[in-house]
């Protein structure tokens, strides 16, 4: 629920926020719905900030996601979305009936961090093609540059945005929309669940404008990716480069590509400000919490971006746009906002299209944020709060008032950051933490499991 005053909050960029449905054969009443507190999506907006059971873990102590608000504390990132705390960019004038979306915001409280998605790791790059697998490309496209040697944006932007779609999509609740890439020419497309988790039915607009009706594939609320396929896709789609998030660098030029307030084909621009940037946002359902170690932009992300790509200066898709931070529910893009890497992402869509869902790494514990000593050096981390029974971190050793610095070669500043790496993980692989227990340091071997395979 927004307030009179809410503080900051991280949204997920939707487009044109929800309206009521219209009656049959009537045209919608012009003019966006009231606005909706919580973190964005690029589609409609909505978002919504909660804080996680027991299932999901303790809370961290940090002010949670808050809707768009005059002021308040800094806000944390989350996907597009409603809710207090981050939330979805405010809503713009929309000419069809919106449904009522629940913005995801940015939450204080760590989720558990078992339950966490698989995600792509560098060996989850895939170099060609095969049965059930997306083609990520290991070299860059060839995209003419300027003279001075900066991205030649133009050529850049006439080479992808074929490859990128409006998204429609109608409820009994209404209507909303959102963006998406091709990521096969036979009409997969690759967009943010909280796009089109609900949809009774889909339009998927080309950047020609051409309609064509979809259907859903599969969705990991948990990743907060979907993929959905056209029913009778055209025989000329251009599908985009899948390249590799493994190798960024913070000050890379980029691209976001994307459908916000309804503008279809919009491209903006900008820099990767940060790296690994902890992202924590849920739904009105605490299994719709999403978490992710995201890459953060100043390219401008609105509303009905959510579930577009964005683009490095050689035309290669290395995130997908899910969530931005504002600092009122009225306000856009402030130059903050936030993608899911393409290898986290390559490697759920490779599930979704195979399964129709995605897998869940499970470590098994809650957790809190916390700092701890050893060998004279303090650091910030992620500190268990209670080990789940007959799970992966109970049969590892791991002990509550364990604090876990480090997971293989990433530091872990706190528990969303935590969980965000484990999310980048799959079942069955065995990860290295870095704990600080009774004042040492010391190194716990953990081997990942499905929450299945661990019940």
């Amino acid at each position: 629920m927004s307030t009179p005053n809410p503080a900051p909050g991280w949204a997920n960029p939707h487009s044109d926020r929800p309206h009521p449905a219209s009656a049959p054969g009537s045209r919608p009443a012009p003019g966006p719905a009231a606005p909706q507190a919580g973190v964005n999506h690029s589609y409609p907006y909505a978002a919504h900030s909660s804080t996680p059971g027991s299932a999901a873990g303790a809370t961290t102590g940090i002010p949670g996601p808050q809707p768009y608000g005059a002021s308040g504390p800094t806000p944390q990132p989350a996907t597009f979305g409603q809710g207090s705390g981050w939330q979805t960019p405010p809503p713009a004038p929309a000419r069809t009936a919106k449904r009522p979306r629940t913005w995801l915001a940015v939450t204080a409280a760590a989720v558990l961090a078992a339950g966490l998605a698989s995600g792509g790791t560098a060996a989850l790059l895939q170099n060609g093609s095969g049965p059930g697998t997306l083609t990520q490309a290991d070299a860059p496209v060839t995209v003419p540059v300027s003279a001075d040697g900066s991205p030649d944006w133009e050529a850049v932007a006439a080479q992808v945005r074929p490859s990128v779609v409006a998204i429609t999509f109608s409820s009994s609740a209404g209507s909303g929309a959102g963006s998406g890439v091709i990521i096969d020419s036979a009409g997969l497309i690759l967009t943010n669940n909280h796009v089109v988790a609900d949809a009774q039915s889909l339009t998927v607009t080309l950047s020609d404008g051409r309609l064509y009706e979809a259907r859903i594939v599969g969705t990991d609320p948990t990743t907060d990716l979907a993929v959905i396929e056209l029913t009778d896709p055209p025989s000329d789609l251009e599908a985009a480069t899948l390249g590799t998030s493994d190798d960024l660098a913070v000050g890379e030029s980029v691209m976001a590509v994307g459908n916000p307030l309804g503008l279809d084909s919009t491209v903006t621009t900008g820099i990767i400000s940060a790296l690994d940037r902890p992202v924590s946002a849920s739904g009105g359902q605490a299994q719709d919490t999403v978490v992710t170690n995201a890459i953060q932009i100043d390219a401008a992300v609105n509303p009905g971006n959510s579930g577009g790509p964005l683009f490095d200066e050689s035309g290669r898709v290395i995130g997908i746009t899910s969530s931005i931070a504002t600092l009122s529910q009225s306000s856009g893009s402030i130059g903050l906002g936030f993608a899911i890497p393409v290898d986290l992402a390559t490697n759920v869509a490779d599930q979704l299209i195979e399964n129709g869902s995605a897998e869940h790494a499970y470590l098994g514990v809650s957790l809190t944020d916390d700092t701890a000593t050893a060998d004279g050096v303090t650091r910030a981390g992620a500190a268990v709060a209670q080990v789940g029974e007959g799970t992966p971190a109970a049969e590892a050793g791991l002990r509550e008032g364990d604090v876990i610095v480090q997971i293989d070669d990433h530091a872990t500043g706190g528990a969303e950051s935590l969980t965000g790496w484990v999310r980048t993980y799959n079942s069955g692989d065995t990860v290295t933490l870095t704990v600080i227990r009774g004042g040492e340091s010391v190194e716990v071997e953990v081997t990942l499991a499905s929450r299945e395979a661990a019940s």
